[in-house]
């Protein structure tokens, strides 16, 4: 009995020691203090003691004494290492060191900082950036006719132009002493994400300068003269910019692509002129048609040493701005993706550019790819991710206005359970993309985020297409037929470009977000790989040394830890607030630490190899982004004090938020390559199994019920609307929708109880006049709200009409013999209805 207490305190001490990850030196010195316990109380005598003291020595001495342990093994790991580590080539080091490593970091190290997240302080908008949300926005807003931008002119109309330029819409992210708005990331957010819930083709209209363009390259790197040069004219709007990237042959992989420029001599009115030749074919590129200044990457070759190395051809990938009627640059075609902005091709042979046409100089040659990458990293952040909250805000309001208004089978369908389903589902991303995008945008206001802008842009629009889906179910034949009324089917149609730009959406989930987040996010891989990658053997040698060995101290750590955490629900995390959220930040730690612990298994079993397997590495990259997103929406909690509201959303987001990290660790253990390491990872990762199945319909069904009843004054209601765009008039496709809910609100005290008196026989009368007057006359009703109830029900009939058009219409909308006859007979059967 008493070898067994023993055991059972060595086994307790040893794995507190272990979970809690003390040094080398603790753990050898408790060691040594324990082989003296057990001699003193007898459970080891004198042969005993002295055959755990040799075995122990002898770890104890090649572990702790630095330079044995350097000569003796870690030498020897270090040579290997340096043999089969691959290369690093000079574009894929750019686009790892591009960025900093910001909060996403401690959800991938296993033991959040909490106070960390909780301490940082998200942005807010000055007085100047709201007053343009409020005025310039929402003007912008109203200007807008969307079903005449996407039928009729296939085009933003003239004025809306002039007025983007004439506001500085183009010029939110140009400092205001180089005649820009100076706007922060996030006040960037909310004018996109305002103006997307009016019109994508604008949005995207007014996103795309914002994010990766001449503006912002010339911003972090122009040299003076053409920051003077060129800002101006961009800041006003004089000059309209586009940066040329992506080519037929080259996509996602822009490194490869075979536009090219060779440093060369040309003579101009008789002088001799260092400069580029450039001949480039490249498509997709938005703003094209009707740009006059481009940003282009190429890759710059100088056979002739010209640049004054002559040892030196190849420069690699460099960026260049040049006027759009340079000679020999063909632009001015379109495109036509799935949304009308202007989009198209860009082609040049044998074009001539000064060699300070290169962005930032001539020094910079051969760096454009850092500044693309950097730049594109923080577009992501702002970007895409306030298209797609725009979405769900906009869906979320809407939709569930549509589901009180549309009534079937006697009830308002928002009361069947299935549509509940897909309202549900509404809420909550929305819910989910708010907090996400306010997390994020803040963070590209005090850093430069890669990893966590790469998570978001997939996971946001991947949530939109998801919303948009839901909305159209529900809306059903009222959201399928185009016309000025439907105010789907537009976002429908492009959702596909923003799935698609930025890099798709299967690349930035199987290759960048946990190929880019293992490696930055990590405390020892990218420290422990520019060591093995270092000049000095001896200086890289007594750091990998160093690395090497913190670095299995620390993955130890995170399996004991992992472990633990798995087996007792959790219980032993730490978690900085009390209450109903308290819990999720204890699971949320749990599930890093296994995260933490599966990458190094991955990266130490598969090595090299990992960049291969695209779906291991997506699911791993799956739970590094739920785990980001779930401690966004605990943020928002806090620092909303957890209202009932934000309870009930926060709740069903970290419900579905656990679900999909367990089922993404599910699929990586089910499906790891290497299948006598799959009982390690389910027991450490999912000890006891899976146990969150996602939110309940309870917790759905409290959801439902708040957005059907969520008031836009109420402080909640205020914060999901603020940056949302609604129609005013019965005429405005979102106008008539929200009137009609507004008149219901009204109604809603005695227009159930009428109806039920319509049902039960109660009230008779074939038509609504006649079920009024019956009403009335049983005293019911009074005249007020009889008179209340009928407007509603204009409103409501209204809301459920759909487009039809004349042939001649849809034949030739922009004829104006056309549209008159189309406008006499649209308004004659809006009489007759």
């Amino acid at each position: 009995m008493f070898g067994l207490i023993t055991a059972l305190i060595l086994i307790a001490l040893y794995w507190t020691l272990l979970y809690r990850g003390v040094s080398r030196v603790v753990f050898t010195a408790v060691t040594a203090a324990v082989i003296a316990a057990l001699w003193g109380v007898g459970v080891l005598g004198p042969i005993g003691v002295t055959l755990v003291g040799v075995l122990f020595a002898i770890p104890a001495v090649l572990f702790n004494l630095v330079p044995l342990r350097r000569a003796l093994v870690s030498k020897r790991l270090y040579t290997l290492f340096r043999k089969i580590l691959p290369e690093m080539g000079a574009t894929e080091k750019e686009a790892i060191d591009a960025g900093e490593v910001w909060w996403e970091g401690e959800m991938f190290r296993g033991r959040p900082d909490w106070q960390q997240l909780l301490d940082f302080k998200l942005t807010e908008l000055t007085t100047a950036e709201q007053s343009f949300l409020d005025n310039e926005t929402e003007t912008l807003c109203a200007m807008i006719d969307d079903w005449q931008v996407n039928f009729e002119l296939k085009d933003l109309p003239e004025d809306v132009w002039q007025y983007i330029r004439d506001n500085r819409f183009f010029a939110m992210l140009i400092p205001q002493d180089k005649g820009g708005l100076g706007f922060s990331a996030y006040a960037q957010s909310c004018v996109v994400a305002k103006i997307a819930t009016r019109s994508l083709t604008a949005a995207v209209t007014v996103m795309v300068p914002n994010s990766l363009g001449p503006g912002e390259l010339l911003v972090h790197y122009g040299t003076e003269s053409q920051q003077n040069t060129w800002l101006p004219g961009l800041a006003s709007g004089r000059e309209i910019p586009c940066f040329a990237l992506t080519g037929v042959e080259v996509g996602s992989d822009a490194t490869q692509m075979p536009d090219r420029g060779i440093v060369c001599k040309r003579t101009i009115d008789g002088e001799d002129v260092l400069g580029i030749s450039l001949t480039f074919n490249k498509r997709y590129i938005t703003l094209a048609p009707v740009a006059t200044v481009m940003g282009l990457a190429f890759k710059l070759k100088d056979p002739d040493g010209l640049l004054g190395d002559p040892d030196k051809v190849e420069y690699g990938i460099t960026a260049a701005l040049l006027p759009t009627d340079t000679p020999g640059v063909h632009i001015g075609r379109r495109h036509y993706p799935g949304a009308v902005f202007m989009n198209g091709p860009i082609h040049g042979e044998d074009v001539f550019v000064p060699l300070d046409a290169i962005i930032g100089g001539p020094e910079q040659a051969g760096k454009g790819w850092r500044m693309l990458v950097e730049c594109l990293s923080a577009g992501r952040g702002i970007s895409l991710p306030a298209l797609s909250t725009a979405t769900g805000k906009g869906m979320y309001g809407i939709t569930s206005a549509y589901a009180r208004i549309r009534r079937q089978f006697g009830t308002e369908i928002g009361n069947f359970e299935g549509v509940r389903e897909g309202l549900g589902v509404i809420g909550g991303y929305a819910y989910i993309l708010e907090n996400v995008r306010n997390l994020t945008a803040s963070g590209v206001d005090h850093c430069t985020p890669s990893v966590v802008t790469a998570m978001i842009k997939y996971h946001a629009t991947e949530m939109m297409r998801t919303v948009i889906n839901h909305a159209m179910d529900i809306h059903s034949g009222r959201g399928i037929i185009m016309g000025p009324r439907n105010y789907l089917a537009a976002a429908y149609q492009a959702l596909p470009v923003a799935i698609t730009v930025e890099g798709a959406n299967i690349m930035t989930r199987s290759l960048m977000i946990f190929g880019q987040g293992a490696i930055r996010c990590h405390p020892y891989v990218l420290k422990e790989m520019e060591a093995a990658h270092s000049d000095d053997f001896k200086q890289g040698l007594r750091d990998f040394d160093k690395l090497l060995f913190a670095h299995i101290g620390f993955s130890i750590n995170r399996m004991v830890r992992a472990f633990t955490l798995g087996i007792t629900g959790a219980r032993l995390a730490r978690a900085p607030v009390e209450g109903e959220m308290a819990d999720y930040y204890r699971h949320l730690e749990r599930f890093s630490a296994a995260l933490a612990f599966s990458a190094d298994l991955a990266m130490g079993s598969l090595g090299g190899a990992l960049k291969l397997k695209e779906s291991t590495s997506a699911r791993l990259g799956d739970v590094l982004s739920h785990l980001y997103m779930a401690s966004a929406t605990l943020k928002a909690c806090e620092d909303n004090e957890a209202s009932e509201q934000d309870t009930v959303h926060a709740t069903w987001a970290l419900e579905y938020h656990l679900h999909e990290i367990e089922a993404a660790f599910h699929d990586f253990i089910r499906n790891y390559p290497i299948a006598r390491l799959r009982p390690l990872l389910s027991i450490v990762a999912l000890p006891t199994g899976r146990r969150f199945a996602g939110p309940t319909d309870e917790i759905n069904a409290r959801l439902c019920d708040q957005m059907a009843s969520m008031s836009l004054d109420s402080p909640f209601g205020k914060r999901m609307s603020y940056d949302i765009f609604v129609g005013r008039g019965e005429n405005d496709p979102t106008g008539r929708l929200m009137a009609a809910f507004d008149k219901l609100q009204d109604v809603d005290p005695y227009y159930g109880d009428f109806l039920r008196g319509v049902k039960k026989g109660e009230i008779v009368g074939e038509t609504i006049a006649e079920q009024l007057a019956d009403a009335v006359t049983r005293g019911r009703l009074d005249e007020a709200q009889a008179e209340a109830i009928r407007e509603y029900d204009r409103l409501r009939y209204d809301v459920l009409l759909t487009d039809d058009f004349s042939k001649e219409y849809l034949m030739n909308p922009n004829s104006e013999a056309a549209r008159r006859a189309e406008d006499k007979e649209a308004d004659t059967l809006r009489k007759v209805s």
